[in-house]
């Protein structure tokens, strides 16, 4: 990918054109996005965006670089309180619902099977999980497939939901029966 702006004005050009870029390709897809209405949306040119992500594709793996990366500092990882951490999840999944749509999108354009991300690096996590495992904190089971089982958990409303698809707009007692039967349905799962 092309190298991104290091002045103020590009820098903040670049935000537009990734945050317009999020809304488009979370709405449509990737097949379904078109950059006229990115750029219109950004105030900005194909030329600069080209420039700036090099195609359609390399904006989109940016668009997801940059959703992960802030979803990821928005939910710290603890192997010690999975059950908080899907919990914090599904607070973020109301809070980002582009980022579930991303992923929707991923699966249906692009990997029907296998890992979603093969450069997102779940080693740390994985080892985390296997730690709390050996100290007996957590039940047995692989690493990865604790963790996709506690995702999946945590993603049981997200707007992807083939069942029912949470928003934020919901009474707060929603929301906070919801947290509580999730915490306490992850703490017995991954308690063994």
């Amino acid at each position: 990918m092309p190298e991104l702006p290091t002045t103020p004005r590009g820098t903040a050009t670049s935000r537009r054109i990734l945050d317009a870029a999020t809304e488009e390709f979370a709405a449509r897809g990737i097949a379904g996005a078109r950059i006229d209405r990115i750029t219109a949306v950004a105030r900005t040119n194909k030329a600069q965006l080209y420039g700036y992500f090099g195609s359609k594709e390399g904006l989109f793996d940016a668009v997801l670089a940059d959703c992960l990366e802030r979803s990821a500092n928005a939910v710290p990882f603890t192997a010690d309180d999975l059950a908080g951490w899907a919990v914090a999840m599904y607070d973020e999944n109301l809070r980002r619902p582009d980022l579930v749509r991303l992923m929707g999108w991923i699966r249906l354009e692009q990997r029907p099977a296998g890992l979603l991300f093969d450069n997102l690096d779940l080693k740390p996590k994985l080892a985390a999980v296997a730690k709390a495992q050996a100290a007996g904190h957590i039940g047995p089971g692989d690493p990865a497939d604790v963790l996709a089982l506690v995702v999946a958990m945590a993603s049981a409303w997200s707007p992807t939901s083939d069942a029912y698809a949470a928003s934020a707009g919901e009474p707060a007692a929603d929301h906070e029966r919801r947290r509580a039967l999730l915490h306490d349905f992850v703490r017995r799962a991954v308690t063994g």
